[in-house]
């Protein structure tokens, strides 16, 4: 049986990709933005409810993907970036779900062909592989599924 994987382009916008056993692709973006009256924290909190409502749904995650992301625009980006992902791994080590980052260049060159890709780029690329996306994180997640599934052993 093959094992229900998630791929996730972290961030305050994040875009998730997963492919449940036996099924269909599934795609969307989850916006993490806090909300007027919160906390700090509460986006973290946030992003866990939602992972594990992820998780509900499908039965059972096993693998997780993300893209791994070594520069940021600014340190805002670079401090949500790794709350997120201190929150993501943690809730898969309490799940005993095996995770692993991928290089954004790896992702992009799988997808386009290039490493350097623009958005639009990969966006093009997700589109022509039948799936309607929207959002360029969306895009980004839908593209490292892509990249496990060619390119790991389940």
């Amino acid at each position: 049986m093959t094992p229900t994987i998630l791929c996730l382009d972290l961030g305050t916008t994040t875009g998730w990709a997963m492919q449940p056993r036996e099924g269909q692709i599934a795609h969307g973006f989850a916006s993490f933005k806090p909300q007027r009256f919160e906390g700090g924290g509460m986006r973290y909190l946030r992003f866990k409810r939602w992972l594990s409502e992820l998780q509900g749904l499908t039965g059972d995650v096993h693998l997780v993907y993300f893209e791994e992301v070594r520069r940021h625009l600014g340190v805002d980006a670079a401090h949500v970036y790794g709350g997120l992902l201190a929150t993501l791994t943690s809730w898969c080590e309490h799940h005993h779900i095996a995770y692993q980052g991928v290089p954004v260049g790896t992702i992009k060159k799988h997808a386009t062909g290039q490493g350097n890709a623009s958005k639009a780029q990969v966006m093009a690329a997700m589109r022509a592989h039948g799936h309607p996306v929207s959002d360029d994180n969306e895009a980004d997640a839908l593209a490292l599924l892509h990249w496990a599934l060619a390119t790991q052993e389940s």
